[in-house]
């Protein structure tokens, strides 16, 4: 019999915390076995702002998933996310010395290790050091160059930073409730792990899923990230635009978004239905001004995810389009709102690749929730990954502020 591990992810959003706990059999297919759900408190855009009562919403999450799977929770993949994100490509080479001229894991650590030496603020820490690809010898496009013969070792890696700060709130929520950290993981490359095929990535695709408090973008070609970035208006904003636009208090008017909400004009869908009063709570308002709302901000949404891209002909840099994931990209109609505003394929990702209790999981808000297992089902245990490609220094610093809880 296969043994079988457990992983276990904990999204900590803007809105909601979600603990998903799933084994993984010999094979590495990944079986989710508990979920947990709770509201967010203590958050915002990414953020958290109150350390009390955000451990209390991840406590009551974990608790959850523990609930229903069985097993105790003992470590996690965290996402991370926030407007202290940042990220930049940088080149680094190395000289192959030795007499055979072969390329060997080790010089892939020292290319890496000269790639992440960067001037780094006393204020940020790298979170990824990800390579997109080596070359040998000047010949570029090599994604594995070990066991190649050269001279000259050349990676182009992408490396993202994160404030020291926002990590250490974070990770104190999730110490404080008694679990260790295996990684922690930029929440659009985890999502893009769930909704993104490898002919995406490879062909060129902008991953936006957009969120409770930010839209978090990542960009591929060729196979690898090309540009991660975070924005900071999302489902919020939305909600926001609603009540101020409509008069109506903020619980009432997210109801109204998640209820009636759609960025396709109600007179093309329903003739006549324009002037339908919807009621909520005592409340009523006009379909039609509801979703104008909702069409302007996601319209803005959507222009500001590509105005991420550095090239303003994006249309050649990502012949795949956009794949929308996210809570916000459940709103009806919003695919064919992103074609005919930004001239490109658009879809809405769902997760995939992981069967159990999964039905649940099989929705856009989840992509991260997702993602964080199916990242930790792919990197457990290749500890030369991780030390290339996932920053130890922001592991020494989770391993530094571990202590802080030990003396």
């Amino acid at each position: 019999m296969k043994k079988r591990s457990i992983l276990t992810s904990i999204d900590v959003g803007t809105t909601k915390v979600c603990t998903t706990i799933a084994d993984v059999d010999g094979g590495g297919n990944i079986r989710v076995v508990g979920v947990g759900v709770t509201p967010s408190v203590g958050l915002h855009k990414g953020l958290v702002v109150n350390i009390n009562e955000a451990r209390e919403s991840v406590r009551e999450s974990v608790k959850k998933a523990e609930q229903a799977s069985g097993y105790k929770v003992e470590s996690a993949y965290v996402g991370v996310t926030g407007r202290h994100v940042s990220s930049l490509n940088n080149r680094a080479v190395v000289a192959i010395t030795r007499n055979d001229r072969l390329v060997r894991s080790d010089d892939l650590r020292r290319v890496l290790t000269t790639a992440r030496s960067i001037k780094v603020p006393v204020d940020r820490r790298l979170l990824h050091v990800i390579p997109r690809g080596y070359a040998v010898d000047g010949q570029s496009g090599v994604k594995n160059p070990i066991g190649m013969h050269g001279f000259r070792l050349d990676v182009e890696a992408h490396i993202i930073t994160a404030a020291v700060t926002s990590v250490q709130n974070l990770v104190k929520c999730i110490r404080g409730i008694g679990i260790d950290i295996d990684d922690l993981i930029l929440e659009p490359l985890a999502s893009s792990e769930a909704v993104l095929s490898d002919d995406e990535k490879q062909v060129g695709v902008i991953l936006a899923d957009i969120g409770g408090g930010t839209t978090d973008i990542a960009i591929f070609r060729e196979g690898s990230i090309w540009h991660t970035a975070i924005l900071p208006v999302a489902g919020y904003q939305i909600t926001r635009d609603i009540a101020i636009g409509l008069g109506l208090p903020f619980d009432v008017a997210e109801e109204m978004k998640k209820k009636y909400g759609s960025v396709t004009p109600v007179y093309e869908t329903k003739a006549g239905s324009g002037n339908d009063t919807l009621q909520t709570n005592g409340h009523g308002v006009s379909h039609q001004d509801l979703c104008d709302i909702i069409r302007a901000r996601v319209e803005e949404i959507l222009r500001l995810i590509v105005l991420e891209m550095p090239n303003s002909e994006y249309e050649t840099l990502v012949p795949d389009g956009i794949v929308l994931t996210g809570g916000s990209a459940n709103l009806a109609g919003i695919e064919t709102l992103g074609r005919n505003t930004l001239q490109l394929p658009v879809r809405v990702g769902v997760p995939g690749n992981i069967y159990g209790i999964a039905d649940a999981l099989h929705d856009p808000a989840y992509a991260t929730s997702v993602g964080l297992l199916l990242w930790g089902g792919k990197y457990k245990g290749r500890q030369a990954w991780r030390r290339q490609s996932l920053g130890s220094g922001l592991r020494q610093l989770v391993s530094r502020i571990a202590n802080l809880f030990h003396q």
